[in-house]
């Protein structure tokens, strides 16, 4: 298929900086791409473009209508549009709109259904009349279901058909519902879910067992009638897809390659999701570009991989075959930039990640560890109760060993995670003990009636009782102690944050607030910790890791002129979600065999997350198996491009104080 010149589309792009990319990346991209650096930027672009749509049709005299989806990616366009409305007088009086999907079945007062979402998020903050809201009917006898999809679809054209259609993608690469398979003309239907969609959605639901394995979606078709489509992806996770509907061919398989042959489609992107797209994974195809040294390291490490060989075995003629032609005109012989990533590289490995005291200190010795005081004062900060020790489990058992003073912050209770069968083992055994005792047998009883009478008749997705989430999140509590204590940490250095924004009792959260900021500011001038690690895999499919990074950072910037953090450094561990590439990596720490099965061991405490975690994301394994098979991969793809060979690896990148490069 030829590609639409840019010129042809009205999301050309006024920025002349955006438009020279689309012309560099043209004949990769077979859709047009708007990469900003943050989701949050993102959001606002396409909530201005759906702002002055509206105005303009208002200013006609005419209606708007919107095509809207569902999810966490659209929640910052719908939250924009409410401010917009409160703060800048935007109108939806004449604005129209018709929902992409719905659950099959589905209530619209349960927690799940996108009924509930929509006006959660939008509908009840702006002046939309009721009768210009369409959403998939979940609640209908199956036998009237398609009848009501072709109403649906009759609906839609009496509007004038959809204006801007707005898309989020899915793993498999579905818009809408359509799952892997759904044809090019496909209309307004009753559909099947997908295992993966499902898996996926397994967290909303409290399990995938309660997960509907049937959807209404609109077709393939009805979104390309659309006048403009926007499709949005945010994070990591969706790299992947993304470069497949953008870069591959066309095919059923992946539904959202079918916008391809959209006339006024446009992907909008933070940089998470861009990685793998030629102009973030392999910019240096498109043509010449300037090299810096973290540029020049990515170029070296890619064609290592590329052709399967050790850095320093790389010649002239693999540069120049692989098209980094460029790079040796610009930087000289193969041999000195090879040698040059080498060592550098080489300067990341250390096993001493507190640094060394002073008197055993040699020259050829990590540059990027502080050796100015030993021991040091490291501060943890863990997202949920687990994440110490899935993500850095040997670094910190490594910082204990060496006689460094080790905190951990447990910054939420993760009381949500836990299965209810769990609360009832554990209320029984706190009956048995304080009846055994003699306890309060009045109150005990009492309780113990309450955990079994609520868990028995829990719908699915229910927020539990105060009872109920005190008991799980007391078992999350125990199980972070256990997995310290056999780590070294004493337990008068764990600390308990429950910061107020996770405890909802449900999947969704509360934004953050100051008094968890607050909280943080506190900790750490009450530590004034020399080390602070925290979780930088921002693919947590529920956003926690984003928000407790959001809250450490901004202490930090609240910290910055108190005289101890002049000798801090933040270091961003990942693990549980995802890892860092070899080239992003600052500080590599090597494990051996036996701290591997250390830092096993401590995971293994995290009982009530063994064998089944009740939210396991997209990724099948436990969280151990994830967490020591990406240490290992670090360990191997260091040992293929010809550095020496580990166990397993744990990666750190320095944080440099900019807010914005994070978040």
């Amino acid at each position: 298929m030829t590609h639409r010149g840019l010129a042809d589309s009205p999301l050309a792009p006024a920025d002349p900086d955006l438009a020279a990319d689309r012309r560099r990346f043209a004949r990769f991209e077979r859709i047009p791409c708007r990469v900003h650096r943050h989701a949050g930027d993102a959001s606002c672009a396409v909530a201005a473009e759906i702002a002055d749509l509206i105005r303009a049709r208002a200013a006609e005299g005419k209606s708007c209508v919107l095509g809207l989806a569902t999810g966490s990616t659209p929640v910052g366009v719908y939250g924009e549009l409410v401010r917009l409305h409160q703060e800048e007088g935007l109108s939806f009086k004449h604005v129209v709109t018709f929902n992409l999907d719905e659950y099959y079945p589905m209530q619209p007062d349960e927690l799940q259904s996108y009924v509930r979402f929509m006006h959660e998020h939008l509908f009840d903050h702006v002046d939309i009349e009721p009768q210009n809201i369409h959403i998939p009917d979940g609640t209908l006898a199956e036998e009237q279901v398609e009848d009501h999809c072709q109403k649906y679809e009759e609906a839609i054209r009496n509007a004038g058909g959809i204006d801007i259609q707005l898309l989020g993608i899915g793993r498999t690469g579905h818009i809408g519902f359509n799952e892997p398979g759904s044809g090019r003309d496909s209309r307004t239907r009753m559909i099947t879910l997908d295992r993966v969609t499902r898996r996926d959605a397994a967290s909303d639901f409290f399990g995938d067992e309660n997960v509907p394995r049937r959807a209404i979606t609109m077709g393939v078709g009805t979104i390309l009638e659309a006048r403009k489509v926007f499709l949005m992806a945010f994070g990591e996770g969706k790299a992947a897809v993304v470069a497949k509907a953008v870069e591959g061919e066309i095919s059923a398989i992946i539904a959202a390659s079918y916008l391809q042959e959209h006339p006024h489609a446009e992907f909008v992107l933070d940089t998470a999701a861009a990685e793998g797209l030629t102009r973030r994974a392999s910019p240096w195809l498109a043509g010449p570009l300037a090299w810096d040294a973290q540029l020049i390291r990515k170029a070296v490490i890619w064609l290592a991989a590329k052709v399967q060989k050790p850095i320093l075995k790389l010649t002239e003629e693999d540069y120049n075959e692989e098209g980094l032609q460029d790079l040796l005109a610009s930087r000289g012989r193969a041999y000195d930039i090879n040698l040059e990533v080498f060592r550098a590289l080489q300067k990341t490995i250390t096993g001493w990640p507190g640094g060394k005291p002073s008197e055993q200190r040699r020259d050829g010795d990590a540059p990027c560890v502080d050796y100015r005081v030993f021991p040091k004062r490291a501060l943890i900060f863990s997202p949920h109760p687990d994440d110490d020790v899935i993500s850095m489990g040997g670094t910190l058992i490594r910082l204990v060993d060496q006689g460094h003073e080790v905190h951990v912050a447990y910054q939420t209770s993760g009381n949500i995670a836990v299965f209810d069968d769990d609360a009832v083992r554990f209320m029984d055994f706190a009956g048995e003990f304080n009846r055994h005792f003699g306890i309060d047998p009045a109150r005990t009883a009492e309780l113990e009636a309450h955990i079994d009478a609520f868990v028995n008749h829990k719908e699915p997705g229910q927020v539990d009782s105060p009872e109920v989430q005190c008991i799980k999140g007391l078992i999350r509590r125990s199980e972070a102690r256990a997995a310290t204590r056999c780590s070294g940490v004493p337990e008068n250095q764990l600390h308990f944050l429950d910061m107020p924004f996770y405890e909802t009792g449900r999947v969704r959260k509360k934004p953050l607030g100051d008094e968890d900021i607050a909280i943080t500011v506190e900790l750490l001038r009450k530590i004034k910790p020399h080390l602070i690690y925290a979780a930088g895999d921002l693919s947590d499919p529920h956003g926690t890791h984003r928000t407790c990074l959001t809250a450490i950072l901004k202490a930090c910037q609240v910290v910055a002129d108190d005289d101890w953090y002049e000798q801090c450094t933040v270091w961003l561990y990942r693990g549980a979600w995802q890892e860092w590439a070899p080239d992003q990596i600052e500080m590599a720490v090597p494990l051996s065999p036996q701290e591997l099965l250390r830092k096993r061991a401590a995971i293994f405490k995290h009982e009530s997350q063994k064998d089944k975690a009740l939210f396991p994301g997209p990724d099948p394994r436990e969280f151990w198996q994830r967490a020591e098979q990406r240490n290992r991969s670090t360990a191997e793809l260091y040992d293929s491009l010809g550095l020496a060979e580990y166990e397993a690896i744990e990666g750190f990148v320095r944080w440099k104080g900019d807010l914005d490069a994070v978040l």
